[in-house]
């Protein structure tokens, strides 16, 4: 009697997120896709991610950024995430425009530091904040965009559906919203 042979598992995509100068959102979002969780988790790893609590990214199949670069900490950390993901998702409005946080674009930041804190700080241990708050495409290559302030959870079941099935993402009428 021969053995049968033992099915081929499926391997799953690896999927790391990151919030750069945001305000969390768009992850809050993502995780109020709720019960579908566990369907994603079927098809998916978490690696650096809000349901994991990773600090550090490895090389991953999809990557998806919220928030805009509004320090040098959020350039050094996005070169790195985008260094590891095959795939780069810009989501929301602050990764892919700038969002609220570029409303400061027109005001000199040594100007702002100085009325917020009376003097400029000077420690090593704080990012040095950039001129302007940047789009995440000014520095880096992303290949999706995820509109929304912030992207409705069906959005991004869809964007994730899409993705793993290997199709190019579809935004469908309706499910972008900026609240």
């Amino acid at each position: 009697m021969s053995a049968a042979a033992a099915p081929t598992p499926v391997r799953k995509l690896r999927v790391a997120t990151v919030s750069l100068g945001g305000c969390f959102g768009c992850h809050m979002s993502l995780l109020d896709i709720d019960e579908r969780l566990f369907e994603l988790i079927e098809k998916v790893e978490f690696d650096r991610s809000p349901l994991t609590d990773i600090k550090t990214v490895g090389p991953c199949d999809i990557g998806l950024v919220e928030g805009g670069l509004c320090n040098a900490e959020n350039v050094e950390v996005l070169r790195a995430f985008r260094a590891h993901c095959k795939v780069l998702v810009a989501v929301g409005a602050c990764a892919i425009t700038g969002g609220l946080p570029a409303l400061r674009n027109h005001l000199d930041v040594g100007d702002i530091l100085q009325s917020v804190y009376a003097r400029v700080p000077d420690d090593p241990e704080l990012p040095l904040p950039l001129n302007r708050v940047l789009p995440i495409h000014e520095v880096v290559q992303i290949d999706v965009a995820l509109p929304g302030c912030p992207p409705p959870a069906d959005a991004f079941w869809q964007l994730l559906q899409d993705l793993i099935a290997g199709r190019a993402p579809q935004h469908l009428p309706g499910l972008i919203r900026y609240d």
